[in-house]
């Protein structure tokens, strides 16, 4: 294979095995625009930084729909979830979880009052609300054309525990939940929650959230495999299939 993998100077100590299964495939890793060479140029890095050099490297980066999450019926999600602004969120009297659908400009967390958001963001950022859950174990699946490609547990009661997807009890389950999921661009991540014990076979599977494949952590997932699903979640613009043209990213002017 040829080509490069570009990512931006913050985000490339901490890309490693994602870098070697790069380079292995005979992709260049750079990290500046001057030092992309001929070829098509895939990304992996965060949202602001791909906004400035979208154009210019001419990339197709997709994302989930905001409204893809409170979209969903209750026996996927297992929870309320709605789409609002900061603003309304900043009057939230009791604890929720926050988020922006995909922009990452703040912590994604439980905040005990709408006081504790951010207050220096623009009242009409897009945020997600939904109740608090607990999730039993929760995984990451990196999904492409409706296939799990590669996965990983990342978390156990809400405490960082990442394992291989393989080594857990639910792998299937989870594994079929995720790659059944409808809405979604045909590469991205779709992190997944047990709402019972990680090995109890009646825990219910939800959707935790769905994320843009390019800036996602694989934790212990096959990396080799991860990095198939972000070079088609984040390549050349006219690679670009069709049924995916609606999932391209809208590059916001950086100034």
């Amino acid at each position: 294979m040829t080509g490069s993998l570009f990512v931006p100077p913050p985000v490339l100590p901490t890309v490693g095995p994602l870098a070697r299964a790069a380079v292995d495939r005979g992709l260049a890793v750079v990290s500046a625009v001057s030092a992309v060479p001929a070829g098509p140029v895939h990304y992996y890095g965060g949202p602001l930084f791909a906004d400035r050099v979208a154009a210019e490297l001419g990339l197709g980066l997709l994302e989930p729909a905001d409204d893809w999450l409170p979209g969903l019926p209750w026996e996927l999600v297992g929870r309320r979830i709605r789409a609002t602004t900061l603003a309304e969120a900043r009057l939230g009297s009791g604890r929720a979880f926050v988020k922006p659908p995909a922009s990452k400009s703040f912590a994604a967390r439980v905040y005990d009052h709408g006081g504790e958001l951010p207050a220096d963001l623009p009242g009409d950022t897009a945020v997600l609300v939904s109740e608090v859950v607990e999730f039993a174990a929760e995984f990451r699946l990196f999904v492409l054309d409706g296939e799990v490609r590669a996965g990983s547990r990342y978390a156990t009661w809400g405490r960082l525990d990442p394992a291989p997807l393989d080594s857990c009890a639910s792998a299937a389950r989870v594994r079929s939940f995720a790659a059944a999921l409808p809405g979604l661009p045909g590469a991205v991540v779709v992190d997944v929650g047990l709402t019972g014990p990680p090995d109890d076979p009646r825990a219910a599977v939800v959707v935790v959230e769905a994320n843009m494949a390019w800036f996602s952590q694989v934790y212990m997932s096959d990396p080799a495999r991860a990095l198939d699903v972000v070079l088609r979640a984040a390549g050349p613009i006219d690679d670009v299939p069709t049924a995916d043209r609606p999932f391209v990213r809208r590059h916001r002017t950086v100034v």
